[in-house]
């Protein structure tokens, strides 16, 4: 039995019209969603409020097409939404600098649109700015690793990938892979523990 919060609960929950568990799972993912984010996007256009809106952008796309997503693995929600970044990312990539086409945006609920989705964060100011405070400490420290381990974590960790398909996407054998994960886990506790002292 799935526990009441785990993310196949929390879908069911969430189909049936649960708003709660709906928030609850995207607030579930969205650390994940922005580490990843920030290392998708190109670092010229990679600012804080940009990461925000695409995983914003991410949230409603989701949204809208959660009845497309099949659950398979504990991992197949996190693979889903990290493709819906890449389309998301894409899509700002190839509009960028143009004007916005209509409808392709989905509203908030307003006055003016009482039908439109509530938005995915509906957490208080304070909370938000620390667990956003958390989100830069970490992506500070994934970017001191050197590539070979911060690629290895990400897929491994982040996207939740095991290690055969790590091994396959960075085209090495899953030994080298493991040593990786291992090495860059070990290093991100390091600077982690010399951030305290």
């Amino acid at each position: 039995m799935e526990a009441a919060t785990s993310t196949f609960a929390l879908l069911e929950k969430a189909r049936a019209g649960n708003d709660k568990a709906l928030s609850k799972l995207f607030e579930q993912y969205r650390r994940r969603l922005m580490v990843l984010v920030h290392f998708k996007l190109n670092p010229q256009v990679r600012g804080r409020g940009e990461v925000e809106d695409v995983v914003q952008e991410v949230c409603l796309r989701a949204f809208r097409d959660l009845d497309r997503f099949t659950y398979r693995t504990p991992g197949s929600f996190l693979s889903w939404l990290s493709a819906i970044a890449d389309h998301a990312i894409a899509d700002r990539v190839r509009y960028q600098n143009r004007e916005c086409r209509a409808g392709e945006e989905i509203p908030f609920r307003s006055e003016s649109n009482p039908l439109g989705p509530e938005p995915a964060d509906s957490r208080t100011p304070s909370r938000l700015q620390g667990q956003q405070e958390a989100v830069e400490r970490l992506l500070a420290r994934l970017s001191r690793l050197p590539d070979d381990y911060r690629e290895a974590i990400l897929l491994a960790r982040i996207e939740g990938l095991s290690t055969a398909e790590v091994a396959e996407r960075m085209g090495k054998s899953r030994e080298q892979v493991a040593l990786l994960v291992y090495r860059g886990v070990k290093r991100l506790r390091e600077l982690s523990a010399s951030e305290v002292a």
